[in-house]
């Protein structure tokens, strides 16, 4: 496997929003797991500005606010990682934070569950790279 360029790192510190579902905590944590071991082994440095799970954007009024709070989070990440389970093809909020990440340009890096036969093919389009799971394919989308 190809090193990382960990000068390229350590100038640099990763502002990442990291789509995910609640109803799928698991998934998200093994995620920021995978990020966190890039940042020991690796000296990668990033900044999570995913929605945490007690952030009171979790009780917006409406769409519409729920919607503005999102695009607020991700506007300062330099890349959008989704998690492209199959369930991310019938999820409204999914869809929505693609369309919001293209519209302010941001890097797309679908991550494809382990041992899974069926991903999403919504999340898999939209993306810019599509990486396994595995924390130094993450990291070199990201840094790529």
């Amino acid at each position: 496997m190809q090193q990382l360029n960990k000068e390229v790192m350590f100038m640099a510190t990763y502002n990442l929003f990291i789509s995910h579902s609640w109803a799928y905590t698991d998934s998200y944590e093994k995620v920021c797991s995978l990020l966190d071991n890039q940042v020991t082994a690796n000296g990668f440095n990033y900044k999570n500005y995913s929605v945490p799970k007690n952030d009171p954007i979790n009780d917006a009024a409406n769409d519409k606010q729920l919607r503005s709070a999102i695009e607020a989070q991700m506007r300062p990440a330099s890349s959008v990682i989704i998690l492209a389970g199959v369930y991310a093809t019938y999820s409204k909020w999914i869809n929505i934070e693609i369309e919001i990440a293209k519209a302010l340009g941001k890097k797309i890096i679908a991550v494809q569950p382990w041992d899974s036969e069926r991903t999403s093919s919504v999340v898999k389009n939209a993306a810019d790279h599509i990486v396994g799971w595995n924390g130094s394919s993450i990291v070199k989308a990201i840094c790529g």
